[in-house]
């Protein structure tokens, strides 16, 4: 897997973030010694150290214009980088919602995680701690959040590929943190036939991540409980955004070399994966009852400028359903 798909999941390239929106504090705060406010801050940039049970955790932060309380987590696709999270890079996401009253919290790392909490230290590439990011995001992060100012319970959060089963699992599970969820381009029916040998093998190349490790073996509860085919009931009464395109190229695809040709047959064929689970996620929750806003584009692969196309169409949705214009 390379190319536009490991552009999407290592989030290596640099698409540049207007300027004027990275300005306040920057710089590497630590958490622990953030004083107690009541609002959070008017507006700007800062990158802050959280502790958690996996060590202290990087997080990217861009406060709300207007000092509002309300916030939307961003969560990083299967190659989560460990110096920052790709929303800040490879989008336009900050200047987005520079000028709107809700606080956008990106946590950095993550990689091959699912944001979940893992049963154990993946035990093939040497990890020395198990995964604890579902803890992290519902726990220890609003804890500290609280301290500057944001809601525990006006919150959405949003993610890509993996990330966004993982904002799904995260809300249907924490209804009193999360009044939004997104999914973009993500495997929202983890129990389909070959799912599973899909994702063990893209952890495994991922960062050599045993999957075993993450949620026990195939059969476990614990893959039932991080299946959003299966926990749908429980988004019910959500704001629900999914989208997912069709594979096919289309304006935003600019290959131009054999091997971008290459990279872009790869992307092809993962976001076509991704829209029949996402299709699938859709009868089911039609056939619930459930809800939901659906964006199927005609064209699109599985790479960032599309998700950061798909972002600023749900903002609407995002912020009336955090009340944070």
């Amino acid at each position: 897997m390379s190319g536009r798909f490991r552009r999407g999941l290592r989030m290596l390239s640099a698409s540049a973030v207007v300027a004027g929106v990275i300005s306040g504090t920057a710089g590497g705060a630590v958490a622990g010694a953030a004083p107690v406010v009541h609002r959070a801050p008017w507006g700007g940039y800062e990158e802050v150290w959280v502790p958690s049970d996996m060590g202290p955790i990087k997080v990217q932060i861009q406060w709300a214009k207007r000092g509002g309380s309300a916030a939307l987590y961003l969560l990083d696709g299967m190659r989560a980088r460990n110096d920052y999270n790709a929303w800040t890079r490879d989008t336009n996401a900050l200047a987005q919602y520079a000028n709107d009253n809700v606080t956008l919290v990106m946590p950095v790392g993550g990689e091959s995680s699912f944001y979940s909490d893992w049963m154990a230290p993946s035990n093939f590439n040497g990890q020395q701690n198990a995964y604890k990011w579902e803890t992290f995001l519902t726990k220890q992060l609003p804890d500290y959040l609280a301290t500057r100012g944001v809601s525990r319970s006006n919150n959405g959060v949003l993610g890509l590929s993996m990330g966004g089963s993982a904002a799904l699992t995260l809300a249907a599970y924490h209804r009193d943190q999360f009044k939004f969820a997104g999914s973009l381009s993500g495997y929202l029916n983890i129990s389909a036939p070959g799912m599973r040998e899909a994702i063990r093998v893209a952890m495994l190349d991922a960062g050599r991540f045993n999957v075993d490790s993450m949620w026990g073996p195939p059969w476990s509860q614990s893959w039932l409980r991080n299946d959003p085919f299966v926990f749908a009931p429980q988004l019910r009464g959500l704001s629900l955004y999914v989208s997912a395109s069709s594979g096919l190229p289309g304006p935003l695809d600019h290959p131009s070399a054999p091997i971008d040709y290459y990279n872009t047959a790869n992307a092809m064929g993962l976001e076509a994966l991704a829209l029949a689970n996402s299709r699938a996620f859709q009868v089911r929750l039609d056939t619930l009852g459930v809800g939901a806003t659906y964006s199927f584009p005609a064209n699109g692969t599985h790479s960032w400028p599309y998700w950061e196309s798909e972002l600023w169409k749900a903002r609407p949705q995002i912020l009336d359903t955090l009340n944070a214009w």
